[in-house]
């Protein structure tokens, strides 16, 4: 039995990671202050600028001193078929964890463990809960890494092999191409992100930004015309495409999806490697989603919903599948994972004709009072408002028309509308809640809706049958009933 140490980097990484967290608190102080910081202790602004500061020097100092103690204290071995650890210099605390409960290894690699040639390993079993891993190693050598692994796979390969089962090989599921990833940053939102983190920063430093030149500057820009604004824009707007490509590809770089012992693999990244395990028997349900402009070429992505599985622990169970996928491919490669999943929707159920102003009616809640504040404040241009009835109306119908849901055997597939279409698809077995919702001018027209939610996360995923008949919504409460 030989004891392990972590690598002494951990301890940096340990108070980066706190220090990440202080972030906001900073920038909260410095902004108050106007970024003016007097450090005269004989100025009466002495104690009002620089108490909080030196409360957060503390704050930074003890969780060095902590990094530093956790990574002198952290040791791990094997021993029995076990990963054991242990760490705590007062409070001494072991975990001792059997191969066979580990379900997933999950791998990072941050541009500290870049550098070093190193990894962080977390250790997730069929026992999390809050999305806490069983053990994380901050920090350790590849090759310790690969042991740890090659421990694991040792005890359930001599397991496999004693019940008479096959050794299982590796299969590559999809892996996304570079185009693949520029036609992904172009149809997602990551060009919305950034003019907003763009606007964030602006708004944060408004009081240097010498505004006056700016409208004198463009005062003389719009004697030019308006061709000149236009391509400005459109240079903008270029900038913004190029930035969120550049991160698109950071983020997703290499993405590759592979199965393996009934173990979905994912691994993606650049700067920041990722490696995500998630046994299949612990989904619990896929969610497709089609935004508008993605839905007109045929292209989609996948999210699986895990009650277990995330990178490092992370508490959201909520895991892209395939970012960004055709709709053919989608199909072969969701049959080869989940081949018990029917992905046809013919015989679907649809809401009847009476149930479409249920749609939309809801909007009026909110539209009639802001087109009549409006109208009222800013008149006559105000009433030019009277016009987001119609896309408010478009939208309800295009609901209307996307709503669905169907029973399959033991499974259910419901396909809703919010601004992007989603089909949501899960097993009975995996259902958690069932929940039939009727109001009061429902039940005049004969109508229901019905909800479900799987465990995924600390709250779950859930997906909602809306306005169908009641006769519908009984028959699948029966259902779920047996």
């Amino acid at each position: 039995m030989s004891k392990y140490k972590l690598h002494p980097i951990s301890a940096i990484i340990n108070c980066v990671k706190a220090l990440k967290s202080m972030l906001i608190p900073i920038a909260i102080i410095a902004v108050a202050n106007g970024f003016n910081f007097s450090f005269d202790f004989r100025d009466e602004r002495f104690f009002q600028t620089m108490f909080p500061l030196i409360i957060l020097s503390i704050a930074v100092l003890f969780t060095l001193f902590n990094g530093i103690i956790k990574w002198w204290t952290f040791t791990y071995w094997f021993e029995d078929n076990e990963l054991r650890v242990q760490h705590g210099l007062f409070v001494k605390k072991k975990r001792f964890i059997p191969y066979d409960r580990i379900q997933s290894l999950n791998y990072k690699e941050g541009i500290f463990h870049r550098i070093f040639g190193l990894v962080q390993v977390t250790v997730e079993t069929a026992g999390n809960k809050a999305g806490k891993a069983e053990a994380e190693l901050t920090a350790i050598t590849r090759e310790a890494a690969n042991m740890i692994e090659n421990e694991t796979k040792k005890v359930k390969e001599t397991q496999q092999v004693l019940e008479g089962e096959e050794l299982p090989t590796a299969r590559l599921i999809h892996k996304m191409s570079p185009k693949d990833l520029i036609i992904l940053a172009t149809t997602s939102n990551s060009i919305g992100v950034v003019l907003a983190g763009v606007l964030a920063v602006v708004s944060q430093f408004s009081e240097f930004i010498p505004y006056d030149w700016i409208y004198a500057e463009m005062e003389q820009l719009l004697r030019f015309g308006f061709l000149l604004i236009i391509a400005f824009v459109i240079f903008g707007l270029l900038v913004a495409w190029g930035v969120s490509v550049a991160i698109t590809f950071i983020n997703y770089y290499n993405f590759e999806v592979s199965e393996e012992n009934e173990r979905l693999i994912i691994t993606r990244g650049l700067l920041e490697k990722k490696r995500i395990t998630i046994p299949l028997n612990r989904v619990q349900a896929i969610k497709i989603v089609e935004n508008p402009f993605r839905q007109l070429f045929g292209l989609a992505a996948v999210i699986v919903e895990s009650a277990g599985g995330g990178f490092g622990g992370e508490k959201d169970k909520t895991v892209v599948l395939f970012p960004l996928i055709s709709k053919k491919k989608m199909n072969e490669s969701l049959q080869l994972l989940f081949s018990q999943f029917d992905l046809n929707l013919e015989g679907a159920v649809r809401p009847p004709k009476r149930a479409r102003p249920y749609f939309y009616r809801i909007d009026f809640v909110w539209l009639v009072p802001l087109i009549g504040a409006l109208s009222y404040f800013f008149f006559p241009y105000g009433m030019l408002s009277l016009l987001l009835i119609i896309p408010v109306l478009l939208l309800g119908i295009w609901q209307f028309k996307t709503a669905r849901f169907k029973i399959s055997n033991e499974q259910i597939t419901i396909m809703y509308r919010a601004l992007s279409r989603v089909t949501f698809i899960a097993e009975k077995r995996r259902i958690q809640i069932v929940e039939q919702q009727q109001n009061y001018f429902q039940k005049r027209k004969n109508i229901a809706s019905a909800k479900i939610v799987v465990m995924s996360g600390v709250a779950g995923a859930s997906a909602k049958a809306y306005h169908m008949e009641a006769q519908h919504i009984d028959e699948f409460m029966r259902w779920y009933e047996r």
